[in-house]
């Protein structure tokens, strides 16, 4: 029989294995207060406020999936904010949410390549028999199943879909 001991041990080994991106925020934070990074912070700081707020919203704490669809919509956010900046003329406040983009994407798992998605979307066509742009949602849906794990950005994945099946 193994002591009681070594069962918590074990537990506490896994738990400490899967770091949360909550927490992971957590202490970047602490380190950048440290460092005096004021951007960095300030990005950690509203990243932190949005994944709580969605916790408090779901009544439970999140998914890492769930997390990360939090940080991939402030990315979307901060891209259209430096294309409505870009427009009007304020470049510095242009650069300050791109680099804001390039903190947030840090926590985000790669991004899928051209060729990923192109595989990805050919797969889900002869998978679900599509043939035209009517049956685009069910291609988009089954070409995100064999992205996962990766940043996709729905957009560019419905646009390439569209194309596919149109052209």
């Amino acid at each position: 029989m193994v002591p009681n001991s070594v069962y918590a041990i074990l537990l506490r080994s896994r738990e400490k294995a899967r770091v949360t991106i909550l927490e992971k925020i957590q202490k970047d934070m602490t380190d950048a207060m440290r460092s005096k990074d004021e951007l960095r912070l300030s990005v950690l700081r509203m990243t932190k406020a949005a994944l709580k707020h969605k916790e408090i919203e779901k009544i439970r704490p999140l998914e890492e999936a769930e997390s990360l669809q939090v940080i991939q919509t402030l990315v979307k956010q901060r891209r259209e904010s430096v294309d409505m900046f870009t427009k009007g003329g304020r470049n510095d406040l242009a650069a300050k949410e791109s680099s804001e983009i390039l903190i947030l994407e840090s926590y985000l798992p790669a991004s899928a390549s051209e060729a990923d998605m192109d595989q990805a979307i050919a797969d889900a066509i002869a998978e679900t028999g599509a043939t035209s742009a009517k049956q685009m949602g069910l291609v988009v849906k089954a070409a995100r199943a064999r992205l996962e794990g990766k940043t996709v950005d729905g957009k560019i994945l419905s646009d390439r879909v569209r194309a596919r099946l149109t052209g």
